[in-house]
C-alpha cells in the first residue's frame, strides 16, 4: 500500500514543528500513542491488510485539525488528510474511509463500523489505564490555557461527566478498560 510512510513522515514532521506548543495533551504523544494502540488492535484483529494501512493513515492524521485550531479539529483534519492523500495519489475510497475515521473520533464519538469503533476506542484508551492521571493532568493544563476551564473543581466535575457519558466500543476495551475508567471514576467521585 503506498504513500503511507512519506504521509507518515510529512504528518509527525508537521505536528512536531508546527502544534502550538500549549497543546500539552494534544501533541506528537498523543497521535503516536494513538497509533500505538491502533497497531496493538492490528495485532490482536484479524483486519485485512487494506484495513490495517486504513487505520494506520486514520490514526497518524485524526488530529492534525489542531495545526489549524481546536475548532472543528476533526472536519478540518479530515479535509487537511483528504488533500495530502490526494497529493500522495491514493485511491478516493480509502480517502472517505480515513475521513470517516477522522469525523468518529468527534465527541461524542458515533463509529458507524469496526475500524471506527477501534479508531475511537484507540484515541480514548488512556481512560481505562495506568496512566490515566499523567495524561489528565496535560488535558487539564491545555484545556486551561484555552480558557474551557479555570479551577480544579471545574476540571473534576468534566472529568466525572465525561467518564460517566463515555462508553467503550470494541469488545477489547470493554473488557480490558472498562473496569480502570470505572476506578478511576470512583476515585473522583470519592475525593
Amino acid at each position: 500500500m503506498q504513500g503511507y510512510l512519506k504521509l507518515r513522515r510529512h504528518v509527525l514532521d508537521k505536528l512536531k514543528h508546527e502544534l502550538p506548543q500549549f497543546l500539552a495533551y494534544h501533541g506528537m504523544n498523543h497521535t503516536l500513542d494513538v497509533l500505538n494502540v491502533c497497531e496493538q488492535y492490528i495485532r490482536r484483529e484479524n483486519l485485512s491488510e487494506g484495513d490495517r494501512y486504513t487505520l494506520r493513515i486514520g490514526a497518524i492524521v485524526h488530529d492534525m485539525g489542531f495545526l489549524i485550531g481546536a475548532m472543528n479539529h476533526e472536519l478540518i483534519g479530515a479535509g487537511m488528510a483528504e488533500v495530502l492523500m490526494k497529493d500522495l495519489g491514493m485511491d478516493q475510497r480509502i480517502i472517505d474511509q480515513v475521513k470517516g475515521l477522522v469525523l468518529a473520533t468527534k465527541i461524542p464519538q458515533t463509529p458507524l463500523n469496526d475500524l471506527q469503533k477501534i479508531i475511537c476506542d484507540a484515541d480514548l484508551d488512556y481512560l481505562g489505564r495506568d496512566d490515566y492521571p499523567t495524561i489528565s493532568v496535560k488535558l487539564f493544563t491545555e484545556l486551561k490555557h484555552m480558557n474551557v476551564i479555570s479551577t480544579e473543581q471545574q476540571w473534576k466535575d468534566l472529568q466525572i461527566n465525561f467518564l460517566q457519558s463515555h462508553h467503550f466500543h470494541t469488545p477489547f476495551a470493554v473488557k480490558n478498560r472498562e473496569a480502570k475508567k470505572q476506578y478511576w471514576l470512583k476515585k473522583l467521585l470519592d475525593s
